[in-house]
């Protein structure tokens, strides 16, 4: 365990060194993903036979729920001044739609979650990916003052 522990570990470090290196299009998305792998199972301290198991039902989870924040998004913004009040209430209803269906989705991810991993294991995942965000932009500007 603290072998693999260690290879996560100087994997992490070795792949954030390099994610202050910008490509021509931004960040390297395989790079910083890879980096984000890393953080949140050294964090959760993931067995590899649970991070197996973890991975795949978080990558579903993950990409439901970043499909429905950006609907969301796209709902909020308006090009035009005035929206008729019928297609305001619209955006409304849709926003709520999307609000309960992410609820009925996180309850389904935690309970899937909990056959792999410990509850308390889910209670630190939720507040891992912004340490990891503040993580990196921490990294970034230590990187610019050397």
């Amino acid at each position: 365990m603290k072998k693999y522990t260690l290879i996560v570990l100087l994997f992490f470090m070795a792949a954030g060194t390099t994610l202050a290196q910008r490509t021509d299009n931004g960040y390297d998305r395989e790079k910083l993903e890879a980096a984000r792998v890393a953080f949140i199972t050294t964090r959760l301290d993931l067995k590899p036979e649970q991070a197996q198991k973890f991975w795949p039902i978080f990558n579903v989870f993950n990409d439901a729920r970043e499909k429905n924040l950006k609907e969301m998004s796209e709902l909020g913004r308006v090009k035009d001044i005035q929206l008729s009040e019928v297609d305001a209430k619209s955006r409304l209803a849709r926003r709520f739609d999307i609000e309960r269906k992410m609820i009925v989705d996180e309850e389904k991810f935690v309970n899937e979650l909990s056959s792999v991993i410990t509850y308390n294991q889910i209670i630190l995942l939720n507040g891992l990916s912004r340490e990891f965000a503040r993580h990196i932009y921490q990294k970034r500007d230590h990187d610019k003052k050397q």
